[in-house]
């Protein structure tokens, strides 16, 4: 809403309907006041190394791949740390000749 009513276009403007002008013009406001694409994607991986390298907690746990923002990791988690790992005694014993 902010870009449109800066570019001077109608909100009920359907996309079919929009000029080159008018494309252009949203365009050009994206450009200057927004990071987009690789730009964004630069600055967010800038932050996150930022954070590792000067070993706070949020970094911390970025380089342990572990859930940043205060999740619970006793259960759930799953997507950050990975397929489970079964612990002690889950393989059935190999049969041995007597």
């Amino acid at each position: 809403m902010q870009i449109l009513a800066e570019a001077k276009i109608e909100p009920t403007t359907r996309v079919k309907d929009l000029t080159e002008a008018d494309e252009q013009k949203i365009n050009d406001i994206i450009s200057k006041k927004y990071h987009v694409e690789g730009d964004l994607r630069r600055l967010v991986s800038n932050n996150i190394k930022r954070l590792k390298d000067i070993n706070s907690y949020k970094g911390i746990r970025h380089k342990a791949k572990l859930p940043v923002n205060g999740q619970r990791t006793r259960t759930n988690a799953r997507t950050r740390k990975g397929k489970a790992i079964a612990v002690g005694g889950a393989q059935p014993k190999a049969a041995s000749k007597t």
